[in-house]
């Protein structure tokens, strides 16, 4: 297993979901702002990509059918979990 991929791909999901909120609670008070709407959807689009890249190497991010389907052996379960990195 590659730990330190892991870890770095995980920071760069983790760094552009901040930027995504940071962006949306701007534009709940300035809804008008073209350009933050555009870098908005850039990072969503980037979320999107990021967690594809990420769930193809590693297994889902999520559960309950919410992320990308398991590989065998199950691997929900695989660590490390986000909050151990």
């Amino acid at each position: 297993m590659d730990c330190e991929n892991q870890v770095r791909m995980l920071r760069k999901l983790q760094e552009m979901e901040f930027v995504a909120v940071e962006l949306n609670l701007y534009l709940d008070n300035h809804p008008c702002d073209e350009d933050a709407i555009n870098d908005y959807n850039c990072a969503v689009e980037r979320i999107k990509e990021l967690r594809k890249e990420y769930e193809a190497e590693f297994g889902p991010l999520l559960n309950f059918g919410m992320g990308g389907f398991s590989k065998e052996p199950w691997q929900w379960a695989k660590g490390p979990w986000p909050w151990e990195l």
